[in-house]
């Protein structure tokens, strides 16, 4: 495609025409020539706002720069309402590849009930992939915002459903040939799957409802990243017992292919959650068809230590996600 904003003609068959799901809070959306959006709340809501890009191939690039949006919403507490999408796209895209992610992006926001309300689409060399950044609103009553920091000593720290699942289904669908010469290909398959599993909106909302204290979605950096993001915004310390956090066999599988740590991988589908009583948050989790456990406790002390059996060490700060260990491998490689 040519250098510049998309055609007039592309933009209202493969955009526009691709937005379905409406939200009464938006009073002026996407449209030609619309440069802004204009949303309506109530007298007890707030607005929550969240900005992330992706950048990849074609495939699922739609899909996961929604869900990425739509968790960091909900682990505030929001219920997400709107996306501004902006798609910067290289010259070689076809329209079929724009309405390949036109596709994701509003087949994800649909059960999310989440309206695109504008954004901008153009074809530059700048880049060599698609990039797809994000702007997510969201809505809360006021006064009911979760924040990473309110985690207090004592808390019992929860992690629902498995750590590792955004970077599991990745590693699964880009080197699908490779890993299928040491694994079942059903294993793969399953491993591929955990796509579905990468919203943290249903555990959010009840989580809001069960006496949550803080929350925070387990993205880049994996579980001990999060972990120590929770740690440090809140002031508190951590005793966290390394094997109570969950994690799934397809994806201790790969990462030992990969020669990398589960526990440092990029984790969309998992929250982690600070409570005053973990036993309730997860019998209610449960109630509502989420796996989830009590993983450790907050302390009022400056230290955060992993426990494995007798071993105890101490969690360090985030470092580069597990996944892009296997990308530069691959890339030195080729």
């Amino acid at each position: 495609m040519n250098i510049g904003k998309v055609p007039e003609n592309v933009l209202k068959r493969s955009i526009l025409k691709k937005i379905e799901t409406r939200r009464s809070e938006v009073l002026l959306g996407a449209g030609i020539g619309e440069d802004c959006a204009v949303l309506a709340l109530k007298e007890d809501e707030v607005f929550i706002l969240s900005t992330d890009p992706i950048t990849g191939t074609t495939k699922d690039i739609g899909s996961l720069s929604i869900h990425v949006t739509a968790n960091d919403l909900a682990s505030s507490g929001a219920e997400p309402v709107g996306v501004l999408v902006t798609a910067l796209l290289p010259p070689e895209i076809t329209e079929d590849d724009i309405k390949v992610i036109m596709d994701d992006i509003a087949k994800t926001c649909a059960p999310l009930n989440m309206q695109i309300i504008g954004g901008h689409t153009e074809i530059t060399d700048v880049v060599k992939k698609p990039v797809i950044s994000i702007t997510g609103i969201g809505k809360a009553k006021k006064g009911k915002v979760v924040a990473t920091n309110g985690c207090k000593p004592g808390n019992d720290i929860v992690v629902t459903k498995w750590i590792g699942l955004e970077g599991t289904q990745i590693l699964a669908k880009e080197h699908e040939e490779e890993l299928k010469k040491r694994f079942p290909d059903r294993m793969i398959y399953e491993a591929q799957s955990f796509d579905k599993m990468l919203s943290v909106v249903p555990e959010a909302a009840t989580a809001v409802k069960s006496g949550v204290t803080a929350m925070h979605d387990v993205t880049e950096g994996g579980i001990f990243g999060a972990l120590w993001e929770m740690a440090e915004s809140s002031g508190v310390g951590l005793e966290i017992d390394l094997k109570a956090i969950p994690v799934r066999q397809e994806t201790i599988e790969i990462c030992n292919f990969f020669d990398i740590n589960p526990y440092g991988l990029i984790s969309s589908g998992s929250m982690l959650m600070a409570t005053e009583d973990g036993n309730r948050l997860v019998s209610e989790l449960k109630k509502a068809g989420i796996h989830a456990s009590i993983v450790g406790k907050a302390t009022d002390s400056n230290d955060r230590v992993l426990i494995n059996g007798e071993n105890r060490r101490f969690l360090e700060p985030p470092k580069t996600d597990e996944l892009y260990k296997v990308k530069k491998e691959r890339k030195n490689n080729e």
